[in-house]
């Protein structure tokens, strides 16, 4: 298709080199392979733009430069042949790719990549999805000390005021079906922040979400009334176990998180077990009850 562009574009250039310049003279785009390619902007009329936007996506020169390294992360996740006479690449390392996503126009894309590259103390592979979405591919390197992603976000709250959302996936030491992975984490990031408000979610966290959402809306409804019972609308109780679930069914912590007295805690808890006959102290009960609460949500 370059090609075939260029026999029509003299101008047309492709971008290669984390040296050059996404210059404003050009008119910048990504073709279905990810690669990025430009027109200078007076050998194109407002027709032949909306012409290629028909087929390619516009490419906004406020992201970073493209480097090497996501260069070569893109031809490997879309399989995009290497250039004649050049290596296939493949990463060293075990290696995870880290969804993230914060509000429109909440900051530049350049400016969070300098934040991410200053809080690992290097330069990290980011790609972009759109101005405020992508994914972080973060490789895992020996003896190296690793920085949360809780932390991360009260870093960029603190220093950039921005909210942002992080869906960690895990680490791979093969790239095979790489592109089914990283399509499979893009849809599955793209549905867990619908029924979380947690800001930092692992990919073993999304598993009952997303296995709880591939079921009927009727019969999770129904599922959740025949667990809790009368409590599916008692918010009060629904927190205490949510709690209790978090608190990985410890009873002194659970009782210190809500302010209350243990023995307040075990009378409820007594009670919730009298009213629906599931003993949520027992693992395999609380993991019924825990799918419950995530369908009815």
């Amino acid at each position: 298709m370059i090609d075939q562009l260029r026999k029509i574009y003299s101008t047309l250039q492709v971008y290669k080199d984390s040296s050059d310049e996404l210059g404003l003279d050009y008119k910048w785009f990504t073709t279905d392979n990810h690669e990025v390619i430009g027109i200078r902007n007076d050998e194109l009329t407002s027709k032949d733009i909306s012409l290629l936007t028909a087929f390619l996506s516009p490419y906004n020169v406020k992201f970073p430069n493209p480097t090497d390294a996501e260069g070569k992360w893109r031809k490997l996740i879309f399989s995009i042949e290497p250039i004649e006479g050049e290596k296939e690449w493949k990463p060293s390392n075990p290696f995870r790719f880290v969804y993230f996503s914060f509000n429109k126009d909440q900051v530049e894309p350049i400016l969070f990549k300098d934040a991410i590259d200053a809080l690992f103390d290097k330069q990290v592979s980011i790609l972009w999805h759109n101005e405020h979405e992508g994914f972080i591919i973060e490789q895992q390197m020996v003896d190296e000390d690793s920085i949360s992603y809780d932390q991360i976000i009260d870093i960029l709250m603190s220093d950039l005021y921005v909210k942002i959302n992080f869906f960690v996936g895990p680490y791979k030491k093969d790239v095979n079906d790489l592109s089914l992975h990283y399509k499979s984490l893009t849809n599955v990031a793209n549905q867990v922040f619908q029924y979380t408000n947690k800001s930092v979610v692992t990919y073993v966290d999304a598993i009952p979400f997303i296995l709880t959402k591939q079921t009927d809306e009727g019969l999770r409804l129904d599922i959740s009334k025949t667990i809790l019972h009368e409590y599916i609308y008692d918010e009060e109780t629904i927190k205490m176990i949510e709690t209790f679930f978090e608190c990985n069914l410890n009873l002194s912590e659970t009782a210190k998180v809500l302010h209350l007295h243990r023995n307040s805690l075990q009378y409820r808890l007594d009670r919730f077990v009298d009213k629906t006959g599931i003993d949520i102290r027992q693992f395999h009960n609380a993991m019924t009850v825990s799918l419950a609460l995530l369908a009815r949500k």
